[in-house]
């Protein structure tokens, strides 16, 4: 019996591994100028990068929205920032996510509802209380495939990041509990 070959077991793909592309931070402020210096500021205090306006695409009359009109701030941080600040801003959120944060393709979202509840981030006065929307992006290597200019492919149905697979990815790596 002993001449039967024993099963090795299956290595791991590298392949298959999650990472964290990219964290945007967002605030929206309608078309408000006042509102709109203070949320640059804001992103700039907790990210440490500089943040940009988004401007309005669609015009909205009952608004006073038109195309061009900046209605906002974001910043987008990647790598291991992304990681160091992603990991504060769960602990803003108590560690907890709910599973209808994650879409089908195990990106997330949440939103901080005072930006003090950041460890690190001090109450600033001139900036009273502001809340702030995050947005997680999950990768595998090899989703360069369909971003990239020439031959752009497809990733296939077994390659993709179930909501699963997100929600185990995230309770493992920063201890987040998926209610």
């Amino acid at each position: 019996m002993e001449s039967q070959k024993e099963k090795k077991p299956k290595a791991k793909n590298p392949n298959r591994d999650i990472f964290v592309e990219k964290v945007t931070l967002s605030m929206g402020t309608n078309v408000s100028p006042e509102l709109l210096e203070k949320a640059l500021l804001l992103l700039e205090k907790i990210s440490g990068k500089k943040p940009v306006k988004t401007v309005s695409n669609k015009r909205i009359p009952t608004w006073s929205v038109r195309p061009g009109l900046p209605v906002g701030a974001m910043v987008t941080l990647r790598k291991a920032l992304a990681e160091e600040k992603l990991a504060s801003l769960l602990k803003a959120n108590d560690n907890k996510l709910s599973k209808k944060a994650f879409d089908d393709l195990g990106n997330f979202s949440f939103g901080i509802k005072e930006y003090i509840d950041i460890p690190g981030i001090e109450y600033d006065h001139n900036l009273g209380i502001l809340g702030l929307q995050v947005s997680v992006t999950l990768s595998r290597p090899g989703y360069r495939v369909k971003k990239r200019k020439d031959f752009k492919s497809k990733i296939g149905k077994k390659h993709l990041i179930t909501k699963d697979e997100a929600i185990t990815f995230i309770k493992n790596k920063f201890g987040v509990e998926a209610e």
